[in-house]
């Protein structure tokens, strides 16, 4: 195994995830849900508590266990969740549930994000966490760039696409338009950007206030 295997094994092993995310993942995992990583989870919860967010949108629910560690990070957020999968959508009400989280707490909209964006009001949230379809991502960072509020911060995770975007032979459409999405991003002077390789990868988005 070589260091940099190590490291993502040592990291991934020293991440402690909250007991409700574990049954929250274990349920995703049966729904074929694709849950984030809980060394993936943990960076969100500290970007959420880092923000004192209050205001968050989660697009793409993963059965809720991403909205789980955002809101574990920031007790007294808001999160609205958006997905076209109701099935989803109930698996995740139902680990809010478990978790005595209050329902005041939790929006749930079922629907295709490209058709809800829209209509969200902008500069009104602290966080957006972008989860959803690959093919649609650059849309979806679009839309939350435009959400968040000057100082908010636009979360992508799976941005690496399982080693695909650092291999230059990977050209399909979907690997193009993450690694173009993290070197524009990278290069805009609208936003900070870091790109973290814990995990599967999260790209952390702030913007820059204006002026």
């Amino acid at each position: 195994m070589g260091e940099q295997d190590a490291n993502y094994r040592f990291t991934d092993e020293a991440t402690i995830e909250p007991e409700h995310i574990t049954r929250a993942r274990a349920h995703a995992l049966e729904l074929g849900a694709a849950p984030v990583s809980a060394a993936v989870g943990a960076q969100c919860a500290v970007l959420a508590a880092a923000s004192q967010a209050l205001n968050i949108v989660e697009i793409g629910t993963g059965a809720g266990v991403s909205g789980l560690w955002l809101l574990y990070g920031s007790p007294r957020a808001t999160l609205t969740t958006i997905d076209s999968e109701p099935e989803h959508l109930g698996a995740a009400r139902q680990a809010f549930a478990e978790a005595k989280i209050p329902p005041a707490r939790a929006r749930f909209i079922t629907g295709r994000a490209a058709e809800v964006l829209p209509r969200m009001n902008e500069a009104s949230y602290d966080i957006v966490l972008v989860d959803a379809d690959p093919e649609g991502v650059i849309e979806y960072v679009e839309h939350g760039l435009r959400l968040v509020r000057a100082g908010g911060t636009v979360l992508v995770p799976r941005v690496l696409r399982n080693g695909a975007v650092s291999d230059p032979v990977r050209r399909d459409a979907v690997t193009a338009a993450y690694r173009s999405l993290i070197h524009e991003t990278q290069a805009s002077p609208a936003v900070i950007g870091a790109l973290s390789i814990v995990g599967e990868g999260l790209l952390q988005l702030t913007t820059r206030p204006a002026g």
